[in-house]
């Protein structure tokens, strides 16, 4: 059997509502430009209460299978036993399966894979909604605001539409053209992978702490060029998160002990990346705005007057 050029992992753990949407978006035909011989799909049940059922997960494609792993806070071992089972040269990995892709972002992937040598390989994160989802929440953002919000767009058609009804995660704040903390659709080769010891299983937390931010900074130091994928992105579904789920002084006190549970591990405080991205790419019509607005963050980060 001819091995797939990439792997997608994505986890999931309680999300009967999302992860349809989000196995929908990493189907054929909805990712372009590409086949199921290109990739394949390994969609991780991370202990859910109800599990996934495998009929359901493998209907979207002969690409797509199932991993039934343990119950665990964290999704880290999870994302390391699916990377071992992976028959890609390449990993993709999503650790929030609640996460909507852009119909680009494989092809894009394995363009940049044929063009570097040893790139990392970033998507920017979105929030459906009109805001971030833990201040839209304040608002009466819901599950059933965002169905509706869904609906009015046609995006099982087209995935660009997720655009028009999304706004910035915090992770990437400054727009396409500036580094990133965090990537929620991030691919290295899998020699990478293994060079870097996969997810580090110390972060043990639920949800796993700042694992996935821990994971692309070792990576943009690891492996060269950093390339941000133009006009696609990752579209998080609202789900009662460990984060984008949780207000006020309880997010802010969950946010200090992931903080510190990294410099524990790492000996000095977080810090993003700083190594500056390679664009592969183009821009749909939706996202001018967007493209406007991070033009100007890069002017300021130059000292430029804006």
């Amino acid at each position: 059997m001819n091995r797939p050029a990439l792997s997608v992992i994505v986890v999931f753990r309680d999300m009967a509502r999302e992860a349809p949407r989000t196995l929908h978006t990493l189907s054929v035909p909805y990712q372009r430009g590409v086949d199921e011989r290109d990739y394949e799909v390994i969609a991780v049940d991370a202990g859910s209460e109800v599990p996934l059922p495998a009929a359901l997960v493998e209907s979207f494609g002969g690409n797509v299978s199932l991993l039934r792993t343990p119950p665990r806070p964290s999704p880290s071992a999870a994302i390391n036993e699916a990377a071992r089972r992976a028959r890609g040269a390449a990993l993709l990995v999503c650790i929030d399966g609640a996460r909507m892709l852009t119909p680009g972002v494989v092809r894009l992937a394995l363009d940049a894979f044929a063009a570097w040598g040893d790139p990392v390989v970033a998507t920017l994160a979105w929030h459906l909604g009109p805001k971030i989802q833990n201040e839209s929440m304040l608002e009466g953002y819901d599950q059933a605001v965002e169905d509706r919000l869904l609906e009015s767009v046609d995006w099982r058609r087209d995935g660009y539409e997720l655009f028009r009804i999304a706004s910035f995660a915090g992770s990437s704040r400054r727009g396409w053209f500036l580094p990133l903390s965090e990537s929620n659709g991030i691919a290295v080769r899998r020699d990478t992978f293994d060079r870097l010891g996969g997810f580090d299983e110390g972060f043990g937390t639920p949800g796993g702490g700042l694992v996935n931010l821990d994971f692309h900074r070792r990576a943009c130091a690891a492996a060269a060029p950093v390339v941000h994928l133009l006009g696609e992105g990752t579209f998080h579904q609202f789900h009662g998160g460990i984060t984008t789920g949780q207000k006020g002084d309880t997010r802010r006190a969950i946010m200090a002990a992931h903080f510190a549970q990294y410099a524990s591990l790492r000996g000095s405080p977080y810090k993003p990346p700083d190594k500056r991205p390679i664009l592969l790419g183009a821009f749909p019509d939706y996202t001018m705005k967007t493209v406007e607005y991070a033009a100007r963050n890069l002017r300021i980060a130059r000292g430029e007057q804006v």
